[in-house]
């Protein structure tokens, strides 16, 4: 099985001068499971080269057995230095899709063209495709073939706006997740802040927060029914 993880290129929060990225848990968790699964794995980022990590997530009180696995592996943490530009990447190539949060794609990943050409490829092939945390806020301007928008009527989760509060960030970032996904049709679900939660629709899998990351990478390796 070939995976594409796409990452964010974004690494400003905002106005606010502190830096931003991608979450290291929502990358690191997806990453063993697939690779421990035998998965063949390509990183993508929109700029392709660095990929930022927020820097917060790597604070240890947001530490886990799998980022500092990550940490500790310098092939890992090499591969971050060498993703493909995005722009670059065919759904044709891959046989599923996953999508790591953080702060960042809000900026970029929400508005880049090779990302939403991606994910309506994706899901228009029947692939499945993972979401998770703010990530989801990136099918914002994805749409059907039909040009509905591809969240409408689908079941989804995402980083929710109470979480969004908690951080105090809700008058910094672009858009609220929820609310944008509510505002284009979706049926948003959503656990207590910060608890695990996956929601499965067809082929689109989604998490709504870090915690969900390893539990929405195993659905999806459940979802595609093997191994290698």
């Amino acid at each position: 099985m070939r995976v594409l993880i796409v990452l964010t290129s974004h690494d400003q929060l905002g106005d606010t001068g502190r830096k931003t990225g991608f979450w290291l848990e929502e990358l690191a968790a997806p990453y063993y499971h697939f690779k421990d699964a035998g998965w063949e794995i390509t990183l993508a980022s929109p700029k392709g080269g660095r990929a930022p990590l927020d820097p917060k997530s790597n604070e240890e009180q947001f530490k886990t057995d799998q980022t500092r696995r990550f940490e500790a592996d310098i092939e890992a943490e090499g591969r971050l230095d060498e993703t493909v530009r995005l722009d670059s990447a065919s759904a044709d190539d891959f046989d599923t899709v996953f999508y790591p949060g953080g702060h960042g794609p809000l900026w970029d990943l929400a508005e880049d063209q090779a990302s939403i050409k991606l994910i309506e490829r994706i899901v228009a092939s029947g692939k499945p495709l993972a979401l998770v945390c703010h990530a989801p806020g990136v099918l914002r301007h994805a749409k059907n073939p039909d040009g509905t928008a591809l969240v409408a009527g689908r079941r989804v989760t995402g980083f929710t706006d109470s979480e969004e509060e908690i951080m105090g960030l809700t008058k910094v970032v672009p858009f609220l997740v929820e609310d944008e996904l509510i505002a284009k049709g979706a049926d948003f679900s959503n656990a207590g802040d910060f608890a695990p939660y996956v929601v499965i629709d067809g082929p689109l899998i989604t998490g709504q927060n870090p915690a969900s990351s390893g539990p929405a990478a195993i659905e999806l390796i459940s979802l595609t029914g093997k191994t290698a």
